[in-house]
């Protein structure tokens, strides 16, 4: 039976990193970006994005200015518009990037295959470990997405139910199969999905308390066993 997968051996298998995700956006964005070396256009998106989610973490998105984004990342007012048009793309791109990082590493991590409880748990683990390594993403995209024009916020919606779907259709699985007796397979997911959140946006609460990720990673997946359990 192979062993768990743990934080530590999810950050030795998952590379993401800030340098990564820009590297993504700038090659995307190549048409728009007025910079056109390469390492210093990576060198300086991640010192906006750092600098964005440090602002947008303390005081909010909307509350933030660019001449704010400007001090903080010491990047002068042009050089900001060198990357980006204004706030609205700089928000979109933020979390259009994020989004994509998150399906792509749910989509290639999550077990397709086996004991249906063992995917849940592959599941359950890797959203939960990913919030963590992307834990200032996470946040920024739960907190902003109400600030988001139509369109995107419509999407913003569709990536939460997306996780939430994903949850849904394994405990479906399991229903099916005999092995978790549900009253809602949706309610339960959403229920899971909460609890994943909670980890993420309330962190101060669990570091206060000495609270492990793998510790709340495990009382969580025994919660789930509990309840869906004969």
């Amino acid at each position: 039976m192979p062993k768990p997968l743990t934080y530590a051996r999810f950050r030795k298998r998952v590379m993401v990193s800030m340098e990564d995700i820009c590297r993504d956006i700038f090659r995307e964005n190549r048409k728009s970006i007025r910079i056109k070396k390469e390492a210093v256009a990576i060198r300086n998106l991640v010192t906006i994005f750092k600098a964005t989610l440090k602002l947008s973490n303390a005081k909010g998105f909307q509350a933030m200015s660019l001449r704010d984004l400007s001090r903080e990342s010491g990047l002068s007012m042009g050089a900001l518009y060198a990357y980006f048009s204004g706030k609205e793309e700089l928000l979109e791109v933020i979390h259009e990037q994020g989004r994509a990082v998150t399906f792509s590493v749910l989509e290639a991590y999550v077990a397709k295959t086996g004991p249906v409880f063992d995917r849940l748990e592959s599941a359950v683990r890797t959203h939960l470990y990913l919030s963590e390594v992307m834990r200032d993403w996470f946040f920024f995209a739960y907190m902003e997405t109400r600030y988001f024009r139509k369109t995107e916020h419509k999407r913003a919606m569709e990536g939460e139910l997306y996780t939430e779907k994903l949850f849904c259709d394994i405990l479906e699985q399991g229903q099916k199969e005999g092995v978790f007796y549900l009253e809602s397979a949706l309610l339960t997911a959403s229920v899971i999905k909460a609890m994943l959140q909670d980890w993420y946006l309330k962190r101060w609460k669990y570091r206060q308390r000495n609270i492990s990720i793998d510790t709340y990673a495990d009382f969580v997946l025994n919660m789930i066993r509990r309840a869906t359990w004969p």
